[in-house]
Order: C-alpha cells, then structure tokens, then sequence
C-alpha cells in the first residue's frame, strides 16, 4: 500500500483545513488508517484513527470536537476534517495504514505516507 498525504497549508486560527489520504493497493480497504502529526524536535504523535469500514473512529483530547476523520473506500481516500484551528495544531501531518486497532502507536503501523505541513497563525 502507498499512501499520500495532501491538503496542508497556511491557515489562520480558527480556520479550517481538510487533509487527504490517497492510497493505491488493494488492501487498503481492510486496513485501519490513522492521522499523525509531528512538531519540529518532537516524536510523531496519534491525532486520530478510523476502522476499515468507517464505522469506528478515536481522536486523541485535543482534537476531538474540532477535527473529524473519515473515509471513502470506493475513491481509497481517508480524511482529516479540522476546523477552529489552533496555532498548536501546527506540524507536519502523516497518514498511515495497517492491520492495527484504533488504539495502536505509530510504530504499529506497517505504511506511511510522505508528511504534509499544516501552519496555524495566531
């Protein structure tokens, strides 16, 4: 499976950005697929999952309620809807993929796509 994150960018606080995460392979549809986002000098850290069918999602404290993930299995896409952005938002976000639960650590996950850069201004 290889996966690529887009939809990064500049945005102010408050605002909204949705992320994609495109796969090709045909495994990617039984596969938990989960958002992670890394700041400069830090460790990757979770920020959401969803389950294989869409049906089950996890989001750690500080996103939830601000960012949804979802998925749409016929197009291989899963998605990172964040809105009322905060300046600590800002990172460079990953998506992986693997036959892991929600709750699995980044090093669970067996696929990783290249990272795209968020930037929340204050």
């Amino acid at each position: 499976v290889q996966l690529q994150a887009s939809g990064g960018g500049l945005a102010q606080a408050g605002g909204s950005l949705r992320l994609s995460c495109s796969a090709s392979g045909r495994t990617f549809d039984s596969y938990t697929v989960g958002w992670f986002r890394q700041k400069p000098g830090k460790g990757r850290t979770f920020v959401a999952t969803i389950s294989w069918n869409g049906g089950s999602t996890y989001y750690t404290n500080s996103v939830r309620g601000r960012f949804t993930i979802s998925r749409d299995n016929a197009e291989n896409t899963v998605y990172l809807q964040m809105n009322n952005l905060l300046p600590d938002d800002t990172a460079v976000y990953f998506c992986a993929a693997g036959a892991v639960p929600l709750t699995a650590g980044p090093n669970e996950f067996d696929y990783w796509g290249h990272g795209t850069q968020v930037t929340v201004s204050s």
